[in-house]
Parts: C-alpha cells; sequence; structure tokens
C-alpha cells in the first residue's frame, strides 16, 4: 500500500515514460504482452517510478497494480486496486495504451454492492472502466447493516464513493496514458441507475454522458414499499398471498393463482396494441379490474384453493396494482404494472423458485433496519423469513423486524434524513445538462416488479418541467426515456430486452446524433424470436408491416414499426 504526495507535473514525467516503453503486442492469436508493459502497469503503484529516483507517482492510495486478461476476449490490461478512506475499495481497469478508445466509463453497481464488479467486455472494446464497493465489503457487512449507527458510511454508499472512484480513476487516466480522458462516461441499472441520476444532480461536471436504466432513485419509498408488500404477503399465514400450499407444509409451492392472474390480464390487454404476442405494449392503456375481471375466479365460500382466489388474496392483486398507502390514502409509492404479475413471485412471494427467499425480502428486509431512519431500530432478526421469530427487545441492540414497520412512517418524515442522502430525485439538471451539455438516456422495463416504472416517468417528467420550462422540444436535444414493453428489470421478462445500452449515448455525446429509437431484440434459446424499435417515450412502436400479418412471428422486426 503506498500514500503518495505529488504534484501534477509527475503525472507528465510518468505518462512520457510509459510512451518511451516498448509496447509491442504480438497481434497472432493471444496477445503477447512485453515486460515493459508490466513494468509501466507495476509502476502506478510505486514510489519510486523506474527511469527517476525519487520521482513521485499518483496522489492516490494504490493497493495493486498488475496485469491481467479480460474474460472471453483475453485482452490484456492494466489493473488497478484503490482505497479511499474510510472504506471505499475502487478498481480501475485500463486498457494498454495502443488498446485505449480515449474513453473512461464508470460500470454501474447493483443492490447493496459491498463488492468490485469487472466490465471486461467494455474493456475489450477499449474503455478504461472504474467501480467501487461502495464505501463497505458485503462479506463483512451483509445487506444493509453497514449503515448500523454509520453516518460516513450511509453518505458513501448514497453518493460519495462514486464521485471520489471518478476522480481517482481520471486521476490514474492522467498518469498512465499522459492525457485525459476526451469523454467520460456512466452505464448502470438499478442502483446503476440512481447512481447515474445522482451524479447528474450532485457532482455534474463528472460525465459527459449517462445512461440509466431502472433508477432506484426514489430509494427509501420504494424499500418502505417492499416491506409494505411484503406485509400483506406474510401476514396471517400467508392468507392473502397470491399463491398455494399444495401439500400442506406450511409453504407456498404452487403459483397458480399467479397464472391465471397472468392469463387474465394477458386476454383483457395483449391485443389493445394490435397485436397479440404476449406482451403488453402500454401499460397505461389496460383498465384490468380484479374485482371485475377476476369475478369468475373467486373461491366458492371463500375457501381457500389452488386454482381460486380469496377475498384477500384479492385485496392483495388491487394493493400490488395501486401501490403503497398511508393510513389516510397517500400514496407513498407507485403500484406495479399490469403484465409484471409473474415477477411478483420472484420478488415478493417464498416459493420452490427463489428457495423461499424472495427477492425484495433479501434487498429491503434489513433496509428499514440501518438506512431507513435517522436513528436505528435495532438489529434484524436471524431469519427476515420467520414472521413467527420472538424478538428480543432487551438485547444490546434491541431486536427490530420489518414486519413492525408502519408505512405512516414514511409520510410522517421519519425517513427524511436519509433520503436526503440516498433519493435521487431533483428534477434541477441545469447544470448537468445545459451548462455541461450532458446527455442523460434513461430506460425502464413496463414488467419491472421491483423499481415503479411509474416512477421514472414521473421524474421525467419533473426534469422537463423543471429544467426546460416544460418544452419537451428542447428537453429532447439532451435527455430522452425509453419505455420497454415486456421487459423486466434490467433486462428478462417477455418482450425485447436486448441492446448495447451504451452505444447509442456515445454516438449521442460524440457525434450529436440523439437516439430516435433503439432496436432491442428477444430470444429464446440463443435465437432471436422477436424485434422491436423503442421509441422515445412518449412514443410507441406501432405496427406499419404487411397487412394482415401483425400476428405472424415472422413479421416481428424492427422495420415493420414505426414510432408515433
Amino acid at each position: 500500500m503506498n500514500i503518495i504526495s505529488a504534484r501534477r507535473k509527475s503525472f507528465v514525467w510518468l505518462a512520457a515514460s510509459l510512451w518511451a516503453c516498448n509496447w509491442a503486442v504480438a497481434q497472432s492469436g493471444e496477445s503477447q504482452v512485453t515486460a515493459e508493459a508490466e513494468q509501466a502497469c507495476r509502476a502506478l503503484a510505486s514510489s519510486r517510478p523506474p527511469g527517476r529516483p525519487g520521482a513521485a507517482a499518483v496522489n492516490l492510495t494504490i493497493l495493486s497494480a498488475s496485469l491481467r486478461n479480460a474474460s472471453g476476449s483475453g485482452a490484456a490490461y492494466c489493473y488497478v486496486r484503490g482505497f479511499i478512506p474510510p472504506g471505499i475499495q475502487y478498481h480501475v481497469q485500463l486498457p494498454l495504451p495502443g488498446k485505449w478508445n480515449e474513453r473512461f466509463l464508470h460500470w454501474g453497481d447493483g443492490g447493496k454492492d459491498g463488492n468490485l464488479n469487472f466490465a471486461d467486455h467494455r474493456v475489450a472494446q477499449g474503455y478504461a472502466v472504474a467501480n467501487s464497493n461502495m464505501g463497505h465489503d458485503a462479506g463483512s457487512e451483509p445487506g444493509a447493516s453497514f449503515g448500523f449507527h454509520n453516518r460516513q458510511s450511509e453518505i458513501d454508499f448514497g453518493h460519495r464513493a462514486v464521485h471520489l472512484t471518478v476522480n481517482a480513476a481520471k486521476t490514474l487516466i492522467l498518469a498512465y496514458y499522459g492525457q485525459a480522458s476526451k469523454y467520460s462516461y456512466h452505464e448502470g441499472c438499478s442502483t446503476g441507475g440512481r447512481q447515474g441520476l445522482m451524479e447528474a444532480q450532485r457532482y455534474p461536471y463528472d460525465f459527459d454522458g449517462i445512461v440509466a436504466g431502472a433508477p432506484v432513485n426514489y430509494y427509501q419509498q420504494l424499500n418502505a414499499s417492499s416491506a409494505w408488500l411484503l406485509q400483506r404477503i406474510y401476514s396471517d399465514r400467508f392468507a392473502g398471498a397470491p399463491a398455494f400450499d399444495a401439500n400442506g407444509d406450511g409453504r407456498l409451492d404452487s403459483l397458480t393463482k399467479l397464472k391465471i392472474l397472468e392469463r387474465a390480464v394477458l386476454q383483457k390487454c395483449d391485443a389493445i396494441d394490435g397485436i397479440t404476442d404476449g406482451v403488453i405494449d402500454d401499460p397505461h392503456r389496460c383498465a384490468f379490474d380484479p374485482e371485475t375481471d377476476l369475478a369468475g375466479k373467486l373461491c366458492p365460500g371463500d375457501a381457500n384453493a389452488d386454482e381460486c382466489f380469496t377475498r384477500k388474496q384479492l385485496q392483495t392483486i388491487k394493493d400490488f396494482y395501486r401501490g403503497a398507502h398511508d393510513s389516510k390514502g397517500v400514496r407513498v409509492y407507485w403500484g406495479k404494472a399490469p403484465g409484471s404479475e409473474m415477477d411478483w413471485a420472484a420478488r415478493f412471494i417464498p416459493h420452490p423458485g427463489n428457495r423461499f427467499v424472495p427477492g425484495s425480502l433479501a434487498t429491503s428486509g434489513d433496509h428499514l433496519n440501518y438506512i431507513f431512519y435517522e436513528n436505528d431500530p435495532g438489529a434484524a432478526p436471524p431469519d427476515l423469513g420467520d414472521v413467527a421469530y420472538k424478538l428480543d427487545k432487551r438485547a444490546n441492540p434491541p431486536e427490530w423486524a420489518w414486519w413492525e414497520f408502519d408505512i405512516d412512517d414514511v409520510t410522517a418524515g421519519k425517513g427524511r434524513l436519509m433520503m436526503s442522502i440516498m433519493d435521487a430525485t431533483d428534477p434541477d439538471l441545469t447544470r448537468f445538462l445545459l451548462k455541461k451539455n450532458g446527455k442523460l438516456l434513461l430506460y425502464h422495463g413496463w414488467c419491472d416488479a421491483g423499481p415503479a416504472p411509474d416512477g421514472t416517468i414521473e421524474y421525467f417528467k419533473d426534469v422537463v418541467k423543471t429544467t426546460f420550462a416544460g418544452n419537451l422540444d428542447q428537453a429532447r436535444q439532451r435527455i430522452r426515456l425509453f419505455m420497454v414493453p415486456g421487459m423486466g428489470h434490467c433486462g428478462g421478462g417477455p418482450g425485447p430486452n436486448s441492446w448495447d445500452r451504451l452505444a447509442p449515448l456515445v454516438e449521442w455525446v460524440e457525434k450529436g446524433k440523439a437516439p430516435d429509437f433503439l432496436v432491442a431484440t428477444h430470444s429464446t434459446g440463443g435465437k432471436i424470436d422477436n424485434e422491436r424499435p423503442l421509441c422515445t417515450y412518449p412514443q410507441k412502436a406501432v405496427y406499419t408491416g404487411p397487412p394482415g400479418g401483425q400476428n405472424n412471428p415472422v413479421n416481428w422486426v424492427a422495420a415493420n414499426f414505426t414510432c408515433r
């Protein structure tokens, strides 16, 4: 480990020494890097770089620097790990100088993070890539426990870690290549999407362009909402869960109810866009009403069975669509979109498919313990799914669990401090979009049962109103939103869900070519079976192909659709 102080002129010397090295790289088969390349990479961590005794390297704490090969491509790069007190670990993947495309990319994170993520595919494309653990290690502080009575760790996770990692990466780039990157980008989804919006709001000069997918920018409201929905699933021995205990062992093992619900929704709304393909193009046009459209599927005598719904289960379904609200009916967070039903199982219902640990229990089960309230209420129980567990209130610290949470705490402002640290909802992007001339590309899958698609739409509208005085045409020169029919959280789902997230942004930033649409594909068994243009919001892809051929999968190609 080195803690090295230096003046900026040391960058110039180090860069000159790097370029003076023999960067001979054989092009036959796998790259073979010379000893000089290895030496130059290691020099980043040396207090006495070769060639100039006593000269300093970079003004950073460097843990290690050595050559590695990117997985898949085998492309060699200089791998640097560093440390920023008190708990931020970061790494930077630096392509060899002859392979660098003169671009920097910050690679976004997911969940509560706590580890270092690689973007080898971007390194193979020539990007210098950085990522961090967001200020904590998941191995020692799993889940949200890093925030227990630790405000600094909460701030690092909220926004500080990304910004400082960007600073460190740019310092290394200047030292290693002898020049700054021409363009800087952020690419991320979920937590990575929140990171992108936080950067645009708090640190607007870090990037030229930002890709923010399915952002969890209403972070505290989302996690409070998840706990509220879990309460409806777990209460009264799963009486309200739209699933069934078929073998009587006390655990839910049948998702027949959700499949019935999904079929009912598709029957009502699939063909609204003129195509029957198992995808609801615009859930806002889907007027599905559980009371009416499931009336024929109610359990006789309200006795629970596998292929029907009890009144309590019907109420749970309505709550999922409506979204979390407090005791006075005030909305806390948006509901789930029609078409997202099967993803409810993965996120909220304990069943064999998720090993009885739904995703939201893993991500939100201890969130309220440690990073929601200004004063943490207590330690999480050992098993977050055991709602029968007797919490020990006399322990030090006392035990507290998500099933004790009162949604009224949100509207009462009890999470306000943590919102100020972690939510990324400020719609004034004047500095990033106008002064910096940055570009922001937003996307969100309509089938996302995690962060609400409606939340991203509302934030986009707020930015247009606040930053551009409501002028959508002006806003489209800087910010564009793409809503993705049939896509789940950051990917997956029955609709087209695969495209290069970064390439359209690069074209926009560097060539001024704003993306009017993105071409996305869906594959089954490795074979593309659906292709559509994703249109800039509020436009939608309308079938304009061969008349009468809209329901033939052969015609589901981008050329047969027009954005309107």
